[in-house]
């Protein structure tokens, strides 16, 4: 969908071109300072009854034919203000109201800058007429020429055999001409007819009739196809078309076509309501999959809805669904992604106060690989803080009932009862703070054991069950800072962190614990949270003491350069099985320099000597622009058996026999004053396997671009439960094409295709500064 600014049309035709009435005719020798040639100056909002700036008119002679006409002859130069206008010959007729301005006509207004055989106008300005006209927008990238133009009054354009490009003088890369052009700048709309593209003076494209926007109303159009190459696919070429349905909701439709596949269309509706918040709807539908023939049509869909009415209520939807168990590993989808092995149901709406959270939330999945997990039909929770409630003293109130519900007759469903009282007191200073809390844990189960389950045979769960668990902790911290700027003038500090928890064991045997909770993954700040599991069907009980301390150094700009955590957990009275001290947990950054950057983490046991998790993350920002990042990270296999004791050792072995080490680059850089590339590369080291790769190169000329990507991503990897898995690998290889013009409506700029890949880059340094 072409796109020209307001500025093109509103200043093609100065609506002061020539004066009301020619003041101050001389020759004088005082010319009044002309602005420079390009520049471009901001059209000035007057008063009707402002008067106007005089106008100064020089020629090499004047000749008065009678009382009613005069003409001004050699080098004539009108200027009014910035505005200025130059012709061989300038006749001002006041008997027709008409000036004619004959030969080598310039004019600059400081918006458009313009060259014409003839111009004629009244001596308003209201009408003006350009012959053989060249043209140049000051405040806009965009020039053209026209073989008539008229301006009627101040909102109505036509243009006849005129052409407009965004490529600078002798470069013909491209252009739009047409046989007629309307303006309506009050309707904020340009009709063309007989519209034809032309690459290097070559017509390509023929529009017999478009038309397009002009200002800030948008407006139904093409917008500017891509396509490319899939080894699943094939050929794909993808048109979007945007549809301006009403001023609160828009429509795209992209028609998706793949040579090996069919037509897909890929809608995309938005929409914002007066008072309920706004949402999107993606729907995807493609009637006959050639590939697939056995499933069918296949489609996608997403509904996602975000509102506050009237202050307190909030609403929220997110809801996903796709025709068949395989959509998003066989079409790439805005719905999914490929690793999903479900898709979210959900729905919530809450009533807010200044202290409480009210909040009825349903949530359900779509299940396309793995375990099936549980529904929440419905939970109602309550949350009450009031700070002060006695001196220094605050309270919490955490409640909900939760119905959960699932389709595997081997899971009992349950209905639960959580109420969760708790006092805190806090105390913060400038070099510190200390809380102390205090909770109270209290849950009732009903649970619907389905007779002859599996679990509910072999387990001392009871259909009523409840729990009473209490809790204490203490968590504190100070802030000390060293500004004797040592270490080569940095200034230090140092966060030294303590944690004391305490939450006694109780049998919570006769309660299935998976209903909606699990593991929480441990690094250094998780070293300092209250619960280990992510709900309330396990509270495990613990009796610890958490230490740690961060390090911050900051340059003499106060920038932070460096930081460094580091901490751990010791276990007063563990069992006889657990070790008195947990895993060290470290975080670092360091901003090495304005160019270097990284960040890493990772956890050792000291028990048995063991490295169980790490990352890393070296960045490089490129002067020019750009970056080049390497990245890293793994997972010992011991410690995905311990973190995720629902699979089987079997399970296990099938995914991974050494635990995961993977390896990534990633680039993006300016190789000449015109060429960009992108480059990523990601390797598993424990099965010497390829994960993705991408590479991509982008010309970006003055007025177009061209971009190529080719991306290869992995499907599966085979049986790595075999010592040499066959079939080995199976990758997916795709190339993308994107190309477009500037000026009309485009970025500047090509955004790469990613090839349905899941890794790519992101920005992993939260410093301070």
């Amino acid at each position: 969908m072409f796109s020209i600014s307001r500025t093109f049309l509103t200043t093609l035709i100065s609506a002061a071109f020539l004066p009301t009435a020619f003041a101050n005719e001389s020759s004088s020798d005082s010319v009044p300072e002309i602005i420079p040639t390009d520049q471009c100056i901001a059209p000035e909002k007057t008063s009707p009854d402002a008067p106007e700036e005089p106008v100064n008119i020089e020629a090499d002679s004047i000749n008065a034919k009678g009382r009613n006409e005069a003409v001004y002859q050699g080098d004539v130069v009108v200027t009014q203000g910035h505005k200025t206008i130059t012709a061989d010959t300038v006749t001002v007729n006041q008997a027709d109201n008409s000036v004619l301005a004959d030969g080598n006509v310039t004019m600059n207004d400081g918006q458009i800058k313009s060259k014409s055989n003839k111009v004629k106008s009244d001596l308003k300005g209201d009408r003006i007429e350009f012959h053989n006209t060249q043209y140049k927008l000051l405040c806009q990238t965009a020039r053209g020429e026209a073989a008539y133009i008229l301006k009627d009054g101040q909102a109505i354009y036509s243009m006849e055999d005129g052409s407009l490009t965004t490529c600078p003088e002798g470069n013909k890369s491209w252009r739009v001409k047409a046989s007629d052009i309307d303006i309506d700048n009050d309707e904020e709309e340009a009709t063309f007819y007989n519209t034809r593209f032309e690459i290097l003076d070559v017509p390509v494209f023929y529009w017999p009739y478009i038309t397009v926007p002009i200002g800030d109303k948008r407006k139904t159009g093409f917008l500017y196809p891509t396509g490319g190459y899939d080894t699943k696919n094939g050929l794909e070429i993808n048109v979007p078309i945007y549809f301006n349905l009403a001023p609160n909701y828009d429509l795209t439709t992209t028609i998706n076509y793949m040579e090996k596949r069919g037509v897909q269309f890929n809608n995309e509706l938005r929409y914002l309501t007066d008072g309920f918040g706004s949402g999107t709807v993606n729907f995807e539908y493609l009637n006959d999959d050639d590939l697939y023939q056995d499933k069918g049509a296949r489609w996608g869909l997403n509904l996602t809805h975000d509102g506050i009415y009237d202050r307190n209520w909030k609403f929220s939807v997110d809801y996903s669904r796709v025709s068949d168990d395989t959509y998003l590993d066989d079409l790439d989808s805005s719905i999914g992604n490929r690793e999903d092995g479900q898709l979210l149901q959900s729905g919530e709406v809450s009533y807010r106060t200044d202290f409480s959270d009210t909040t009825l939330k349903v949530r359900d999945f779509q299940i396309l690989t793995g375990a099936t997990p549980y529904r929440l039909m419905p939970q109602l929770q309550y949350q009450y803080h009031r700070p002060e409630v006695l001196p220094h003293v605050n309270f919490e109130w955490d409640s909900h009932i939760s119905r959960f519900e699932t389709d595997n007759d081997q899971l009992p469903d349950a209905t639960r009862v959580h109420v969760e009282p708790s006092l805190i007191v806090p105390f913060y200073a400038p070099w510190g703070q200390l809380t102390s809390e205090a909770k109270l844990m209290y849950t009732y189960y009903e649970q619907d054991l389905k007779n002859g389950s599996v679990s509910a045979a072999d387990s001392d769960l009871k259909e009523s069950a409840q729990r009473v668990v209490p809790e204490y902790r203490l968590n504190g911290s100070l802030f000390m800072d060293n500004n004797q700027r040592l270490l080569g003038g940095y200034t230090q500090t140092l966060e030294p962190r303590m944690q004391y928890l305490y939450i006694p064991e109780v049998d919570q045997s006769e309660i299935y614990s998976g209903y909606d909770t699990t593991l929480l993954q441990s690094d250094y700040y998780g070293l300092f949270r209250d619960m280990k599991y992510s709900s309330v069907d396990f509270i495990a009980p613990a009796n610890q003491l958490s230490y740690g301390a961060t390090s911050r150094f900051y340059d003499e700009n106060y920038k932070e350069r460096f930081n460094l955590s580091l901490g751990q957990i010791y276990y007063i009275n563990p069992s006889s099985d657990e070790a008195n001290l947990s895993a060290w947990a470290l975080e670092n950054e360091w901003n090495i320099s304005d160019s270097w950057l990284y960040k890493g983490g990772l956890q050792y046991d000291s028990n048995v000597s063991t490295l169980q998790l790490a990352n890393s993350t070296l960045e490089y920002k490129i002067p020019s622009g750009g970056y080049a990042q390497l990245n890293y990270r793994y997972i010992s296999k011991d410690y995905i058996a311990d973190n995720a004791p629902n699979i089987s050792e079997s399970q296990l072995n099938t995914y991974t026999r050494d635990g995961i080490s993977q390896a990534g680059i990633l680039t993006n850089f300016t190789v000449a004053q015109r060429w960009s590339v992108q480059a990523n590369y990601y390797h598993d080291m424990t099965e010497n396997d390829m994960l993705e790769s991408l590479l991509g190169v982008t010309y970006n000329d003055d007025c177009w671009f061209l971009g190529l990507t080719f991306s290869r991503h992995i499907l599966s990897s085979g049986d790595v439960a075999q010592i040499y898995p066959e079939p080995g690998p199976e990758y997916e290889s795709k190339v993308s094409l994107n190309i477009g013009i500037k000026g009309l409506g485009q970025n500047a700029g090509v955004e790469y295709s990613d090839g349905g890949n899941s890794l790519g880059y992101g920005r992993p340094f939260s410093l301070a500064n």
